[in-house]
């Protein structure tokens, strides 16, 4: 009888040990499976980084998001400005004080690019985070969204060169092959500058007016005003909005920055630029991808390198119903990333 009771303990706890690992396995490999990213932003400029950030805060099972950093572009105020607005979506995604959030630059590369190995300077606490976790060892790759001026990464780039083999750089701006585009007019020489590295660098454009970039991936005032109330993680101390008014979940706040925002087209629309370059990390055939030699770009026009050996990745024809539907699909079905910090 003895024997038996030893030999059915032995059994349970050989099942028990087995189920364990299985167990591990699993957490072991979501964990892999996520995608490692800093959200890099110009958060107060209008509200396609709002939209792109709570995208990535209900994709939990998608994203590790390691932090925010914020960076000033002519339109949303400085760089205070900027932190408050990516502040107020990380209280809506109840996350704020747990997805390390940092001010980047307020100025443009050129003038801060001399001072970067001093012992302060414009933007150093954002471009020292991302030094910090490019250098941390991973499993996974880090991926640095972008979606304002490339001031940060330049940054960063020039502070420490060594890091343009520990990242990869996916960036929301150009109109290429055509001039212009906000981001890139912000700060031109970061973006050259960001070209001339060697860090693996994809461009996922925006192309005003045209079919095949992120300014098709539009949706209505009138949309939003009837999907959107209500919808997201449910906060109880509410933010101010930007421009007034108590929240309490990101739909509503949604719906505000809509009713504040200027309309160019009938019916009034807005394209949500920065959530397309999010959702294709997410699902890379919502977007066609090339490999192209890195151009340059000289008194605004693009200038092609056919010989250049360094080459980039453009992104264009986005599925648009696609990226839309699983917005409002993640919203409503949300799951929040891991916290970074207590």
């Amino acid at each position: 009888m003895k024997n038996w009771t030893y030999s059915l303990l032995g059994l349970m706890l050989i099942i028990f040990s087995c189920q364990s690992g299985e167990k591990v396995a699993e957490e072991e490999t979501d964990v892999k499976s996520k995608i490692r990213l800093i959200y890099d932003t110009d958060a107060n400029n209008e509200l396609d980084d709002q939209f792109a950030l709570m995208y990535l805060l209900v994709n939990g099972p998608t994203f590790d998001l390691e932090g925010v950093t914020v960076n000033a572009t002519r339109s949303g105020g400085n760089i205070d400005e900027q932190y408050e607005e990516a502040k107020r979506i990380l209280k809506l995604g109840q996350r704020y004080g747990q997805i390390p959030l940092f001010k980047g630059a307020d100025g443009n590369f050129e003038t801060i690019q001399p001072h970067v190995q001093e012992a302060d300077f414009d933007g150093k606490a954002g471009v020292d985070f991302i030094i910090e976790q490019a250098n941390v060892s991973h499993e996974q790759e880090l991926i640095l969204l972008a979606v304002g001026k490339l001031t940060n990464v330049a940054l960063a780039l020039e502070k420490d060169p060594s890091i343009a083999t520990k990242m990869r750089v996916v960036w929301l701006g150009s109109n290429y092959p055509k001039p212009g585009e906000y981001n890139q007019d912000n700060d031109t020489v970061s973006m050259n500058y960001v070209l001339n590295t060697r860090v693996p660098f994809e461009m996922v454009t925006v192309r005003y007016g045209e079919p095949s970039g992120t300014d098709a991936v539009k949706v209505t005032q009138a949309e939003i005003n009837e999907k959107m109330p209500g919808m997201g993680p449910k906060i109880d101390t509410p933010i101010i909005g930007r421009h007034g008014g108590e929240f309490y979940n990101f739909g509503d706040y949604a719906v505000s920055l809509f009713e504040h925002i200027d309309y160019y087209s009938d019916p009034p629309a807005r394209a949500l630029f920065d959530m397309v370059a999010a959702a294709i990390l997410k699902n890379p055939n919502w977007g066609e991808k090339k490999e192209i030699p890195a151009p340059i770009l000289i008194e605004n026009e693009w200038i092609e390198r056919p010989g250049n050996p360094r080459k980039i990745i453009v992104w264009e024809n986005f599925d648009k119903d696609a990226v839309i539907q699983d917005f409002y699909h993640t919203l409503e079905n949300y799951q929040l990333v891991s916290p970074k910090q207590p």
